[in-house]
């Protein structure tokens, strides 16, 4: 009889059966087997944190055929990634499938080498990785299934609060009130053009240099504080010889980055790629399953010897020997907690050049960057020659900086942001000709707000969240309607998510506290090692948890946040009208609920323009609940007309702009005007 292979995902599955031959059977579980009921909270706290785990519906018929198969097999063999989640998946389909003894193995690479070396060595499952696993699953549950009613009272019905995500929320909701609070500062900066005596002005001769000392003191970037001060010394300056007081050329080296770990590769490719973390996690994780790179959730720079050395082959066969770095270059993990012992992320196989694979675009994309950051961390420094020229002026010194490349090295494969500057050749104690002084006001700016790349940096730097949870925080935070990105992709929070903010911070400190939840991580990590057990750091965190919750509910269970008064009239009873806040943010609501029940949207939402199909409600702005914008009639649900695109307003007020052709509205559809109707004639020219 075949062995059973069991992994979690069809491509997986596909891509070991190309290395296994015809005495194994691979199958996927299609993720998790099991999980924690969604009707319920399905933890007992009064029995040791007992979880009820249940076969959810979409997997029993997956379920079914697993079992079919595990009971015609010799040997059940688990082969699920080799993190805490998939160590996780894999305890649960030897419990649903009531597997005696599975053999358990683990991989870095989905390889035939990587694959012929696990079943070599076969281990049986973790059960301190599991144990991190189950804990962090039920805290979440406990916050998520507890605290939420809480907020369902004193804020919104049908909101969430998150152990982890409540803290990404805090960290954006601090940083907009810190540039709310921002008050900027004043300063001057000085530039001289100044040109070599007696040479064309063509551009080689001439150079600018910025003001950087006054009588031997370095002057920062705040010391020129107003105008007047930028008079004075532009008058103290009147009639300065400028000289060559010293030059320094020297050589610098510029190291490359070291290889990917899930934090850095979702920043840069947020920034190189603008991809969204989640977006990422989906394509590395198609990478990997089909053998193109090693696991894609690590926080480790490590990497294998054979790696190292099939990179040094490749780059001296494909670059040149002086594109070598020589010795293997090896980094060292820095990131806080960090996890298991994985590799960092990398190709398989270096010799896989990107043109030479089918990928798709977005595939393509990633993989390529991938692909040249690991082989650039194997590849030789770049070098720069740099010149730095001070200029004196009376008691003033002007300095200015210019760096040429030299040598590219690693910038060959993997570009980074340089600006290359050249000096003309200057001697000490020349004389030079200023062509102008220009003083330039400027504001100090306050912080900018996250986007998603500086806010997984942000908490990697905390020490919150693991490799396999950033993209989730992310995502989560956003399809909740807590955070939004403006206009910039930045990150700011949502009425909503100021509101559930505030209300965390005021009575439960601790859920949002950065070093509360960090000590959360490491407690998780030391399960993980080990070192600790799961059910004493679970009584820890949730018997304060709960008696605060208690005492908290009794506080504030009368209060609510308070609506916003307005001077406008309610159109169907002719009550006052309120501002309040909802799931999806502010919204007018009648004084007169429940009886009353009209709403509406507030009038930065309204277009101004009527409903084309019932003449009595306006188009107004709404949000699905995946928060995608559409325009429908404010009278929903008795008038359900919607359109995907915005519609074009008129000229006349309180009107849209109208298809000469049929009648219909007219829509902004990739910067330009179509017609609303899909059959009219005009969009099929």
């Amino acid at each position: 009889m075949p062995k059973l292979v069991l992994v979690e995902s069809p491509t997986k599955a596909r891509t070991l059966s190309q290395f296994l031959g015809k005495d194994y059977r691979v199958m996927a579980s299609m993720g998790h087997i099991r999980d924690l009921p969604k009707s319920k909270l399905g933890v007992d706290v009064e029995r040791n944190f007992e979880p009820t785990y249940i076969i959810p519906a979409k997997a029993r018929k997956t379920l079914a055929a697993l079992k079919k198969e595990a009971g015609e097999a010799s040997q059940t063999i688990l082969a699920t990634d080799e993190d805490r989640e998939g160590e996780a998946i894999a305890w649960h389909l030897a419990h649903a499938l009531s597997l005696k003894d599975p053999e358990r193995i683990a991989f870095h690479e989905i390889t035939k080498h990587a694959i012929e070396e696990a079943l070599k060595a076969p281990r049986k499952i973790d059960i301190n990785l599991v144990d991190a696993q189950q804990a962090r699953r039920i805290l979440d549950r406990l916050v998520g299934y507890k605290l939420s009613p809480f907020l369902w009272k004193k804020v919104a019905r049908k909101l969430s609060a998150g152990r982890v995500q409540s803290v990404a929320v805090r960290l954006v909701a601090d940083r907009e009130r810190e540039i709310e609070a921002f008050k900027a500062q004043e300063y001057w900066t000085i530039v001289a053009t100044l040109q070599k005596l007696n040479q064309p002005t063509d551009g080689q001769s001439v150079f600018q240099a910025t003001l950087a000392q006054k009588d031997g003191r370095p002057t920062g970037k705040l010391d020129i504080k107003n105008k007047e001060e930028a008079d004075t010394i532009l008058k103290e300056l009147g009639g300065a010889e400028y000289r060559v007081l010293h030059i320094e050329r020297k050589e610098i080296s510029r190291n490359p980055l070291p290889p990917f770990t899930t934090s850095t590769l979702q920043q840069t490719a947020a920034q190189r790629l603008r991809f969204p973390a989640k977006l990422t996690m989906q394509i590395a994780q198609q990478l990997y399953e089909t053998g193109l790179i090693t696991y894609h959730r690590t926080d480790s720079v490590n990497l294998a010897e054979s790696s190292l050395a099939a990179a040094k082959n490749f780059i001296e066969k494909t670059y040149g020997l002086k594109y070598g770095a020589g010795a293997f270059r090896r980094f060292k993990t820095k990131s806080k907690g960090a996890q298991e012992a994985h590799e960092a992320i990398r190709p398989t196989n270096p010799n896989n050049a990107p043109a030479n694979l089918k990928l798709t675009p977005p595939q393509a994309k990633l993989y390529d960057l991938i692909w040249r950051r690991f082989l650039a961390c194997q590849m030789s420094q770049a070098i720069f020659d740099a010149t730095s020229v001070d200029v004196q002026a009376h008691q003033y010194i002007f300095r200015a900086t210019g760096q040429v490349l030299t040598f590219d090295g690693f910038l060959k494969v993997y570009s980074m942001k340089f600006e290359e500057t050249d000096l003309p050749v200057l001697k000490k104690g020349e004389i030079l000709d200023l062509k102008k002084l220009v003083p330039s006001q400027h504001f100090t700016q306050p912080p900018p707000r996250y986007n998603e790349a500086s806010l997984i940096k942000a908490l990697e730097s905390f020490g919150i969240g693991r490799p396999s949870t950033y993209a989730p925080i992310l995502s989560t935070i956003q399809e909740r309607n807590y955070v939004e990105k403006d206009e910039q992709r930045r990150l700011r929070p949502t009425d909503v998510g100021n509101a559930v903010n505030d209300l965390l911070v005021e009575h439960f400190p601790e859920i949002v506290d950065v070093g509360f939840t960090a000590g959360m991580e490491e407690d998780l990590d030391k399960i993980a090692e080990g070192k600790r057990e799961w059910v004493p750091v679970l009584k820890e965190f949730y018997t304060p948890f709960a008696q605060n919750l208690a005492k908290k509910e009794k506080e504030v269970s009368k209060q609510k946040i308070a609506a916003e008064k307005t001077d406008k009239k309610c159109p169907e009873c002719g009550k006052p009208l309120l501002i309040r806040l909802g799931r999806y943010g502010k919204f007018y609501a009648c004084s007169g609920f429940p009886k009353c029940k009209y709403t509406a949207s507030l009038e930065e939402n309204n277009i101004n323009i009527p409903c084309p199909k019932c003449r009595q409600g306006q188009l107004t702005a709404k949000h699905t609940k995946r928060r995608k914008i559409f325009y429908g009639c404010g009278r929903y649900p008795e008038c359900d007309f919607a359109l995907w695109d915005k519609p074009v307003s008129g000229r006349e007020a309180g009107k849209g702009k109208l298809c000469e052709q049929c009648g219909s509205l007219l829509i902004e559809k990739r910067k330009k005007e179509q017609c609303s109707n899909p059959d009219c004639s005009t969009n099929k020219k």
